[in-house]
């Protein structure tokens, strides 16, 4: 069996532990903006539940910035779930920094040309 190069390797760990961040994240935000009745009891069972996929997957280091603040977001959440403070500041919290987050990364794919008619105007 061929041997995968470190560097590979690496990428794959770093991979998955993104989606792992991702999915931790989108899951706890996802209940906290759909649920008609949010309760600390229910939060703290999501946080627990999704905590096992954070427990199987290595901790990698990561180098981007939206990267980073995800990684904040995810210890936030899981220091939430031992606070005793009401559940509609961490909702409000939450979302709010769930949403810079998702904000920093759009920013950057979306990105609109302005003015594309006007820019060959020179050529005619």
């Amino acid at each position: 069996m061929a041997k995968v190069s470190t560097k590979r390797d690496e990428n794959t760990k770093r991979l998955r532990y993104i989606r792992v961040l991702e999915r931790f994240t989108h899951s706890i935000t996802n209940y906290l903006f759909k649920a008609e009745e949010v309760s600390k009891e229910v939060f703290d069972k999501k946080v627990d539940n999704n905590r096992r996929y954070l427990d199987r997957i290595e901790k990698v280091a990561l180098y981007k910035g939206e990267f980073n603040e995800l990684e904040k977001l995810v210890e936030k959440i899981l220091g939430y779930r031992d606070s005793d403070e009401d559940i509609q500041q961490i909702k409000q919290d939450i979302l709010y920094t769930a949403n810079q987050i998702e904000k920093s990364m759009n920013q950057r794919q979306y990105k609109k040309d302005k003015h594309s008619s006007s820019k060959f105007k020179d050529w005619e």
